[in-house]
């Protein structure tokens, strides 16, 4: 006899995994850590998208005369620079990325925690 799947059992599933979503989606999500350069602070706009699917059934194989079913989720998210709001001695701005830009801000994003070090690096051999 073939196994029924019933519908709570996909909504127990789906619920499952849009909590696991829930926990990191956040405010620190779209809107990064600050960071400071100089005088300078940047904080990165980020867009957060994702996909959810959920589904199950149940029936019989006529060709093996037994039954099949199951259920099963899934899903996909993706992250990608939006923006910059950009904190400097002549006021706060947001600034825009697009196309291009906005992988060549993923490499930029990539690399900053490099460029602050040697920064640092530089700010600390002058005070000396």
């Amino acid at each position: 006899m073939a196994e029924v799947i019933r519908g709570d059992e996909v909504k127990d599933l789906l619920k499952a995994n849009l909590a696991e979503i829930e926990k990191v989606l956040n405010t620190k999500t779209v809107v990064g850590e600050p960071t400071i350069i100089g005088d300078t602070t940047l904080i990165p706009l980020i867009s957060v998208g994702f996909t959810v699917g959920a589904g199950g059934g149940s029936g019989t194989d006529s060709k093996k005369g037994g039954g099949a079913g199951g259920i099963g989720t899934g899903g996909h998210a993706g992250i990608k620079p939006v923006g910059m709001v950009i904190i400097d001695k002549s006021g706060i701005r947001v600034e825009g990325i697009k196309g291009g830009i906005a992988s060549a801000m993923e490499k930029f994003a990539e690399t900053i925690p490099q460029v602050v070090e040697r920064w640092r690096a530089q700010k600390k051999e002058e005070g000396k």
